[in-house]
């Protein structure tokens, strides 16, 4: 593609993060064919075009901005993007069983990455093995080698009628590279200057091309290192009292606590600084990984062969390897454990028969998870032009594979096992003593989580000009499709049979097939006006049908001046976790009101918990359904300068979510025999006793609605002898983020303000390029039946710099150096939720990885 097409296409499409200067990283590709006006398909319609300009608002990431952000995997890229919001799923922070350890999502808006429909080359590919939060499906951007990505293509509206079920808040397509002729090797390296930790990444590109033949072969490797809880200082600590935070120490410590003659009693041990009562608090905050490792490799093949002038086949093949860990607090054991000591232990400091009612093995270590992910996609197929209608025809293979381990040295405490130990006068539970190797290597055990999906896909598809209307021509697509899909995630039979406690376990299996047959029109009714009508009917095995169509409108009064507009229809099916869900459990924590009206220090009960809630699957769930609407301009000021604005609404109504657990609480849990709360037997003088596990189910119960402005321009300043600065501005501002009638815009994790500026200078063979990325302030947490009557602090906003420099050495040689995070900000204070942020700062929102060095050395064979 030739500068001045480039230029075009960065001003068509408006995207503020689309440089016009092509920079070394994209030379010597391919230019066969770069004066012809090619027809091209982008992402929200099937209906070639001659341009990017659609009435459908689209950011485009080039590789050259890839190479220019300084991430090196896709999670750190699109976490900056505006456009993503609270959903937006990444490895940082987590180290919950509950979830996809190792994996990341993007999720548009802030509907979830449920709501994201995430596409390679605008075809789907198989979901992650396992499912994020229990239960929401989603594409792992991690199985994506970002060498092999030619752009992406953010699609900020629904497209349910062109793509199907997903396509709620906007559409991720992943375009590969593909076309190369030539050699081309990249190395980076970098570290942050605070806690130790570094990332390396290095890639191989190859491909040759004949006049009927193209093979372009990538190879990408990966890998970062950890940095721990251990290593936050006062982001690694669960009490952020000292820091105006609240004390989220467990109440299952080390020492414990036990029960003595039908009374709690605190082991005599406790230090004095983690005394709560009757209960020895526990910090948990320094064991997990708030950066886990990680190691990826990959390689992708794409090939292409013309069999006449108007047949060609092609095929494109993928494979990735991905290891990671997760890590959380050594074992939390509490009276629904069962267990007891005999009072002649000879460490029994009561001299009578007890039970363990709150306590950790500290001495057997962090519980630890080792990941591995493998994905295998394969897509044949044949395109072609029969009398000027293009078609395409094609199959499709894919399968995701992951596996969770954990060994006996990596602190899975069995408590058959424990309790024999203990019985036999070998462990001493009390006082917080290490009790030795050999112990600890009898009561431990090793465990195996294993997950699989795969996706079938056939798919065929025609487009072209199908007949005049007066002057114009009517361009048409249409297909069909075929797809069957299937996804299980196993726990080890150990969690299965009660063996393994404190810990989350997930299970589901699920399998359907699902077909689809859609059309679009593309109708000119003069040279200034066209309208683009969209329909698609799916039908799934498992819930019935369901049809959604679209209606965009894109109207030029003025050479330079655009207006474009669309409404469309759309739906989410449940995903196969949600439909085929075993039993599975998650850890919440909260305060058992009902055993703890008023706040006691003596009550053992007053200390927050992480309490378990247990998820089944529900029968004769629907699909959710949505209505996006967008209006918006594109002002070509000069060829120099544009300006794009973008009003958005996007409303989801049915959604599937978990029945709020606090609900459920409020029903249940003030009863000591219900099958819903389920409790222990009370102690003497106790009406109620302590909260076991809590059951809890998916329904359609949910809404959400969301409004909002979306603003980019971009100018190009041409420097008397002094180059070039091309200034870009990409701003997304949410008026309204209703919840089941709960308006949370400007609430916790739901910032009204982000955007992304920059200005890239380039001179000669130099190049700098400094950019701001900012998001808004917003309230810290209140409960959801509190948001909107009660104020509280604000977490207060941040901006990010980061500065990159490059050199071009020479026509095979760029060399860059560059800093994120240039002034080195730590996240805003945040008080937190008391659940999943614990830690002084809002997880979902900011980043604590500090300031971050880095150089990239790029060779052109």
């Amino acid at each position: 593609m030739n500068t001045s097409r480039k230029y075009s296409l960065c001003a068509l499409a408006v995207s503020s993060l689309c440089y016009g200067n092509l920079t070394f990283a994209q030379q010597g590709d391919t230019d066969t064919g770069a004066q012809k006006l090619e027809r091209i398909e982008v992402t929200g319609s099937r209906i070639k075009r001659n341009d990017l300009e659609g009435a459908a608002p689209i950011d485009v990431i080039s590789r050259d901005d890839i190479a220019k952000s300084g991430f090196s995997n896709l999670q750190q890229l699109l976490e900056r993007t505006p456009v993503a919001g609270t959903g937006t799923f990444s490895t940082r922070g987590n180290n919950q069983d509950s979830t996809a350890n190792g994996g990341a999502a993007i999720s548009l808006r802030g509907f979830g990455s449920d709501a994201t429909l995430v596409l390679i080359n605008g075809r789907r590919v198989a979901i992650s093995a396992f499912a994020e939060n229990i239960a929401n499906s989603f594409v792992d951007i991690n199985s994506i080698p970002v060498a092999a990505i030619e752009r992406i293509e953010i699609l900020k509206d629904g497209a349910s009628a062109v793509y199907g079920s997903d396509a709620v808040a906007g559409v991720v397509n992943i375009i590969l590279r593909k076309d190369f002729d030539g050699a081309e090797l990249s190395v980076s390296h970098g570290g942050t200057t605070g806690p130790t930790y570094d990332e390396t990444a290095a890639s191989f590109v190859w491909g040759t091309q004949t006049d009927d033949t193209s093979v372009t072969l990538i190879m990408d490797y990966f890998k970062n290192t950890s940095i721990t809880g251990a290593e936050m200082g006062r982001f690694g600590t669960a009490n952020q009292a000292p820091y105006g935070g609240d004390d989220n120490r467990s109440s299952r410590g080390f020492p414990g606590n036990f029960i003595v003659n039908g009374v709690t009693t605190i082991d005599p041990d406790c230090p004095a600084d983690r005394t709560f009562g009757q209960t020895c608090v526990f910090d948990y905050g320094p064991f997990g990984y708030a950066n886990p490792p990680a190691e990826r490799i990959g390689a992708m093949l794409q090939a292409s062969q013309n069999f006449s002038a108007d047949v060609q086949g092609y095929i494109e093949l993928a494979v990735q390897h991905n290891t990671s860990k997760a890590a959380g607090a050594p074992t939390p054991l509490d009276g629904d454990a069962g267990l007891t000591v005999p009072g002649s232990h000879p460490n029994n400091p009561f001299g009578v028969d007890i039970g363990i009612n709150r306590l950790r093995t500290v001495d057997a270590g962090p519980r630890v998870w080792d990941i591995e992910s493998d994905t295998l996609r394969m897509v044949v197929g044949l395109r072609g032009t029969v009398n000027n209608w293009d078609w395409d025809v094609s199959a499709q293979k894919g399968r995701s594979e992951a596996m969770q381990t954990g060994s006996k040295q990596q602190g899975w405490v069995r408590t058959d096992f424990l309790q024999e130990q203990i019985n036999l006068g070998n462990y001493n539970p009390f006082g917080g003593v290490y009790n030795s190797p050999e112990v600890i290597d009898a009561i431990t055990t090793s465990l195996v989580r294993r997950g699989e999906s795969h996706i079938t896909a056939y798919d065929a598809s025609i487009s072209g000009e199908a007949f005049a209307l007066g002057d114009q021509m009517v361009s048409v697509a249409a297909g069909v499709e075929y797809r069957e899909e299937d996804a299980f995630d196993q726990p080890d039979d150990q969690f299965q049979r009660g063996l393994i406690f404190g810990t989350e376990s997930v299970s589901a299996q699920a399998a359907r097939d699902q077909y689809a047959a859609y059309v679009e029109l593309l109708i000119p009714v003069s040279d200034e006006l066209e309208f683009t009508v969209a329909g698609r009917y799916d039908d799934y095995s498992d819930f019935g049908s369901t049809t959604n169509p679209q209606l965009t409108m894109k109207w030029r009064p003025l050479d330079n001046f655009t207006v474009r507009a669309s409404f469309g229809q759309g739906f989410r099916a449940p995903s196969l976790a949600q439909i085929g869900l075993g039993p599975s459990q998650e850890s919440v924590f909260f305060t058992d009101t009902y055993r703890c009206p008023t706040p006691d220090e003596a009550n053992p009960a007053c200390a927050s918990t992480d309490y378990t809630i247990v998820f089944v699957g529900t029968e004769g769930l629907q699909p959710e359904e949505s209505e996006t609407f967008n209006v918006g301009a594109v002002w070509q000021i000069t060829e120099d300068f544009d300006i794009t604005a973008d009003i958005w609404s996007i409303t989801q109504d049915n959604k599937i979510d978990k029945n709020d657990y606090e609900n459920v609480y409020d029903a249940e849990c003030n009863n000591q025999n219900s099958a819903i709360c389920v409790r222990l037997a009370p102690l003497p003088g106790q009406t109620l006793g302590e909260l076991s596990r809590l059951f809890n189910s998916y329904i359609n119960i949910s809404s959400q609605e969301a409004t909002g402005l979306d603003l980019s321009t971009s100018y190009r300043l041409t420097l008397q002898d002094m180059g070039m600065v091309r200034f870009n501005l990409d701003w997304s501002y949410i008026s309204k983020f209703e919840k089941n009638g709960i308006d949370y815009a400007g609430e916790y994790n739901y910032p009204q303000h982000r955007w992304l500026a920059s200005a890239d200078w380039t001179y000669g063979n130099w190049g700098v390029l400094t950019s701001l990325s900012y998001v808004g302030e917003f309230e810290d947490y209140a409960s959801p039946s509190d948001v909107e009557s009660t104020t509280t602090r604000s977490v207060d906003a941040q901006m990010l710099l980061d500065i990159q420099a490059r050199y071009n050495v020479s026509e095979k040689m760029q060399l860059v150096l560059g800093m994120n995070n240039a002034l080195d900000e730590d996240p805003p204070f945040a008080i937190g939720d008391g659940d999943a942020d614990l830690y002084g700062y809002a997880s979902k929102v900011h980043n604590t990885r500090g300031q971050y060095i880095y150089g990239k050395v790029t060779y052109r064979f």
